[in-house]
């Protein structure tokens, strides 16, 4: 079930699915965050605001109205190779 990535916990590792819009998908295509690209949620900041994440083997903050343009998948299934260590 598709959801946006501002709406998954802390913990939880997500496959990118798609971009809301085309503007801010350059800006995250450039940081690693491609459709398909495994990234797991770090840590919430106790406001909401930034989130951290892993992905491409980095660390990167995202604001929270960024988070709110990415769609990712919570796969039913996580490949140990696709597991961010």
């Amino acid at each position: 079930m598709k959801k946006k990535l501002s709406e998954i916990s802390a913990g939880k590792t997500v496959i990118i699915q798609e971009f809301e819009n085309d503007d801010i998908f350059l800006k995250l295509m450039e940081m690693g965050c491609i459709p398909g690209e495994t990234i797991r949620v770090d840590q919430i900041a106790p406001l909401g605001d930034p989130i951290s994440i892993t992905v491409a083997g980095y660390h990167l903050s995202l604001r929270l109205d960024e988070a709110k343009m990415i769609w990712v998948d919570e796969p039913s299934f996580v490949n140990k190779a696709t597991v961010i260590p």
